[in-house]
């Protein structure tokens, strides 16, 4: 499945949440953070970011880019929208583990525990006492979680049409196919099968897969357009290792269902032609975790 591209919508209140974040001042005894290309074994692999932006005054948190896909990179969103944040802040870009230009992990191991545990060790390896998490698609339930589970260490989160309930998310998959394929799902429906994200990778089997998604995430195809050309620049490619690792145990059930222990400003984006995410799983995010005011 192809990265989820974010709407230009809704840029202006991201910037308004990381501005207002802020973190502790760092020790006396450590650097500042380094401008340029890094790479560090963290967790047990080596792991690639980069950090970029204007070095802000002590109390301004440094914001830390989690890309989606899963098994995407952060090459895209750094070009294209980096450039706008980093005129006032410190940018951190980040390739997950087995993404873009990290290591993948010689022992397969992609969980989220696993993943969370490496987001954790790079905030102790840069010495931040805390950071805004800025996630897409993957990358944003990874913000989130790591927010359930290291309150302490968050000013702010801005998540950006994550996965927060997989069976919602299927669901719109599901029938955005029967509009797309019309009696598709009907003819390859097996008895007894109950799980909305196998019967639609049993659908789509022989059909293009990649054209059905690029559907549910490009309302426009001029953005179709800018993306692939900004993949081709990169050189990078999805392995379909991390994907097909999560895909094949925790994110058909996934649900996160730890908002009473997020203890931060969250603001949540999604686009309104969204479909692989799924507005209204949206909205019940925003209202789950007391952002959601009831209005359009």
């Amino acid at each position: 499945m192809h990265l989820l591209r974010p709407q230009v919508v809704g840029w202006a209140l991201l910037y308004g949440l990381v501005a207002a974040c802020t973190h502790n001042a760092l020790p006396a005894d450590r650097e500042p953070l380094a401008v340029g290309e890094h790479q560090r074994v963290l967790n047990g692999v080596r792991l690639y970011y980069r950090v970029a932006g204007t070095d802000g005054p002590e109390w301004q948190a440094p914001v830390l880019f989690l890309h989606g896909g899963p098994g995407y990179n952060s090459y895209s969103f750094a070009r294209l929208m980096g450039p706008r944040l980093e005129k006032s802040r410190r940018m951190v870009y980040l390739d997950q583990r087995g993404c873009g230009r990290s290591e993948r992990p010689w022992d397969d191991s992609y969980s989220l525990d696993v993943q969370l545990a490496d987001l954790e060790a790079l905030r102790r390896e840069l010495g931040l006492e805390r950071w805004v998490l800025l996630g897409h698609s993957l990358g944003a339930t990874l913000a989130l979680e790591y927010a359930a589970r290291y309150p302490e260490h968050v000013a702010g989160v801005v998540y950006v049409s994550g996965l927060s309930d997989s069976s919602a998310s299927f669901a719109s998959w599901k029938k955005a196919l029967e509009r797309q394929h019309p009696g598709r799902l009907a003819i390859t429906e097996l008895p007894g099968e109950t799980s909305d994200y196998r019967q639609v990778m049993r659908a789509l089997r022989g059909l293009d897969a990649q054209a059905f998604f690029n559907r549910l995430q490009f309302h426009d195809a001029v953005y179709q357009q800018q993306q692939q050309a900004v993949d081709e620049e990169s050189g990078l490619r999805n392995t379909g290792e991390l994907s097909r690792a999560m895909f094949t145990t925790e994110l058909p059930t996934y649900r996160f269902a730890a908002a009473e222990r997020v203890r931060t400003p969250v603001l949540v984006i999604g686009g309104r032609h969204d479909e692989s995410i799924g507005v209204e799983t949206l909205v019940a995010l925003s209202r789950a975790v007391g952002l959601w005011d009831g209005s359009a």
